[in-house]
């Protein structure tokens, strides 16, 4: 979560003692000033955590922090403070504005977090953004939609040059006429009975757990909340289920628990479709970009006869009230707030889609319609595939 107020006034302490030159005195102020706990080289609180470093260059080549002690305050705003002899830089750097993972990085591994990332290994501008303090909280926003795991997975291809678990799509000219053959099974699809009764089934499940989903609502990571609220809302009653909703109602932790990693959240068949609804929950009074789909996942099922890609936005405000949206992957409002994340996602994808907050938001507090351009379903499928 970022605390725009607490970020802010670092950013002010930082500004306000360029020309200190020293790494050490500057840290000293810093921790006083937030009451940051130390735990070797970094300082943190509940807000933010932030490594100081001495170098004469904003791309300095010294090494940060490792990667395993990175994951520790990740789903935080993660700063490193370059104390040069004039000017103090200050750069985020979350697992998702990594490019590499640098030193004795060999046997890094998903299931051996090993290496540590040096001051060059972050980028300096991520989807045309510069990493400087004025472009934190929109930086944040999208770190916000990736987990760990995901970053993790990326970092590993990139630095050891494994091959993604996700290939390229191979797209031929006969697959290429199926997917864009969806676009109007979408809208056949959202004019049917089948739509009101899928839109039903999701509002109803939403229902029977919505005093379980105002409560999961204000859980600090993107993430954990994310997949605690969707499994709520698919799950057709089993024992976690049951010890997820004894946790919330009893403020204790949660179960582990692990979501499979599919393009959707929901499937349904009817006679002429075949639905994968991705759940996507906005807390409407909090920030972040959430992650949206795998474009490689999403074109080869929708090369498949039948299939059928939606988005059921729930949105939930302070007071616990809900409203929700069942929109077409297609839907014009949907497609102008995608960005496609691909120099991140790795060489042997297409990358991977994220909706921006703000317009979900949009989405949601506007009539509850979803309307398809054939003409601008078709170029953002064309864009797509050419990626």
């Amino acid at each position: 979560m970022y605390n725009k107020f607490a970020v802010d006034r670092l950013i002010d302490i930082i500004e306000s003692n360029n020309g200190i030159g020293d790494k050490e005195k500057l840290a000293d102020l810093v921790q006083k000033e937030f009451n940051l706990v130390k735990d070797r080289k970094v300082f943190a609180n509940e807000n933010f955590a932030i490594r100081f470093s001495k170098s004469e260059h904003k791309r300095m080549s010294n090494t940060v922090l490792s990667l395993s002690a990175l994951q520790k305050y990740d789903a935080k705003p993660f700063f490193v403070c370059i104390v040069a002899h004039m000017t103090n830089y200050l750069l985020l750097a979350n697992t998702t504005f990594l490019k590499k993972i640098s030193h004795s990085s060999k046997e890094l591994q998903v299931n051996n977090i090993k290496g540590s990332f040096n001051g060059s290994d972050i980028m300096m501008e991520f989807q045309g953004i510069e990493n400087e303090p004025c472009n934190f909280q929109t930086l944040f926003a999208y770190h916000e939609g990736f987990s760990f795991q995901d970053n993790l997975e990326r970092l590993v291809e990139s630095t050891n040059g494994i091959v993604g678990r996700v290939q390229k799509f191979l797209v031929t000219s006969d697959v290429k006429e199926r997917i864009f053959s969806s676009v109007s099974r979408a809208s056949s699809f959202i004019e049917s009975s089948c739509y009101r009764d899928l839109r039903q089934d999701l509002d109803s499940r939403v229902a029977k757990v919505q005093g379980e989903i105002a409560i999961a609502a204000f859980i600090d990571n993107v993430n954990i909340r994310g997949r605690v609220i969707e499994y709520l809302i698919t799950d057709n009653g089993s024992t976690l289920k049951d010890q997820i909703i004894k946790a919330l109602r009893d403020n204790e932790p949660l179960p582990e628990f692990k979501t499979e990693d599919k393009l959707g959240d929901y499937s349904k068949e009817y006679p002429r479709f075949n639905t994968e609804t991705d759940i996507k929950t906005k807390v409407l009074f909090l920030d972040g970009n959430p992650k949206a789909y795998n474009v490689d996942k999403l074109l080869e099922f929708l090369a498949s006869d039948k299939s059928v890609y939606m988005i059921y936005l729930l949105g939930i405000d302070e007071n616990g009230q809900f409203v929700a949206r069942l929109c077409s992957i297609y839907d014009i409002r949907l497609i102008k707030n995608t960005n496609i994340i691909h120099h991140w996602a790795g060489r042997n994808s297409r990358g991977v889609a994220q909706f921006i907050g703000s317009g979900l938001v949009k989405i949601l507090q506007e009539k509850d319609a979803t309307v398809i351009s054939d003409r601008l379903a078709m170029k953002y499928l064309e864009d797509l595939i050419e990626r």
